[in-house]
């Protein structure tokens, strides 16, 4: 072995005066661990569904103000009692501010009911903000009212679909042509393990899954594989440096080496998170929370699920040594 090594116990536990992390010790059990997560939320997914958002579903988005800032609560409240179950509320912007998502049949149901009435020509954005007035002290302005058919809300959950697809399959493409076939199968299934136990996540928590929140996924699907591009180009590295070490051997070295960057760079990022998570407002709020889940599990996947599917291919230094030349000495191979 290299003096640039030191062992204990047949392992190399110090490489070039740093120390060296067994890894790869703990690789069944966080395999144990994943295989579990993406079960969970396969079931999930499959039992319980994603609760799509307005911009999947379709409905009626409209943005009030208020002289005095309400209770969601008792907004909430006044919206039911008039007829509009299943009503979203959130604060936009300032505490005066309140964003209402009607689902697309209680929309639907009262303006039926309003072509019945006297009141046939008012909106239903006007008619949301009539209730709210009769609930207030003080005044209630109508800002804006969206509609989002549910045509375009299916268009959108279908191209967001393909998006997330497209990206698998172009960072499948570009890891087998930078390293090799088996860092792409690698770097894939960590991928999909890290999308998978995102969209878990919500499934079994029954959280609103909108557009926000599908930017957020394909965020955590850049954010995962730029942490395991650099584990990997680590691993390649060692693998032509410390020829005589077992491929666990490299990837402990690699992952000790790589792991004051993950954590830092994890670390920094969670701080962002939090901030947005708690003063960025409820509009954000699932935002954020798919980014701070897909954030530690990226983590935890580009140095267990990225670095265990390489070893359960049997990765080498062959696999790694650049094609001989044809009239090549063997000497003059590495």
């Amino acid at each position: 072995m290299s003096s640039n090594t030191k062992e204990e116990n047949g392992k190399i536990t110090e490489y070039m005066g740093k120390r060296v992390y067994d890894f790869m010790r703990w690789r069944k059990v966080a395999a144990a661990m994943s295989f579990v997560l993406v079960i969970a939320s396969v079931i999930a997914l499959a039992m319980n569904g994603l609760k799509l958002g307005l911009d999947f579903t379709g409905g009626t988005q409209i943005e009030v103000g208020y002289q005095n800032a309400p209770q969601i609560a008792d907004v909430r409240s006044q919206l039911q009692q008039a007829g509009y179950d299943g009503a979203e509320v959130v604060r936009f912007g300032s505490d005066s501010e309140l964003l209402i998502k009607l689902p697309p049949e209680v929309a639907q149901q009262q303006t039926q009911q309003n072509a019945r009435d006297a009141e046939a020509t008012n909106s239903i954005g006007d008619k949301v903000v009539g209730v709210l007035r009769q609930g207030s002290d003080g005044g209630v302005d109508l800002r804006r009212v969206e509609m989002v058919g549910p045509k375009i809300g299916e268009e959108l959950r279908d191209d967001g679909g393909l998006g997330m697809l497209f990206a698998l399959a172009v960072v499948m493409a570009y890891v087998a042509l930078r390293f090799q076939y088996k860092f792409a199968i690698g770097a894939v299934v960590a991928l999909i393990h890290d999308v998978i136990i995102v969209l878990g996540f919500f499934a079994i928590l029954q959280l609103d899954f909108d557009l926000t929140v599908l930017a957020a996924v394909l965020a955590v699907i850049g954010y995962s594989i730029n942490d395991t591009i650099v584990v990997y180009d680590r691993i390649r590295e060692n693998f032509r440096k410390v020829r005589q070490a077992e491929p666990a051997e490299v990837i402990n070295i690699s992952m000790s080496q790589t792991l004051s960057r993950t954590f830092m760079t994890s670390f920094t990022t969670l701080l962002v998170l939090w901030a947005l998570q708690f003063f960025g407002g409820e509009l954000i709020h699932n935002f954020s929370l798919a980014l701070i889940v897909g954030v530690i599990i990226g983590t935890f996947s580009s140095v267990y699920v990225a670095a265990n599917t390489l070893m359960a291919m049997n990765i080498s230094k062959e696999d790694l040594m650049p094609p001989v030349k044809e009239g090549a000495d063997l000497d003059e191979m590495p």
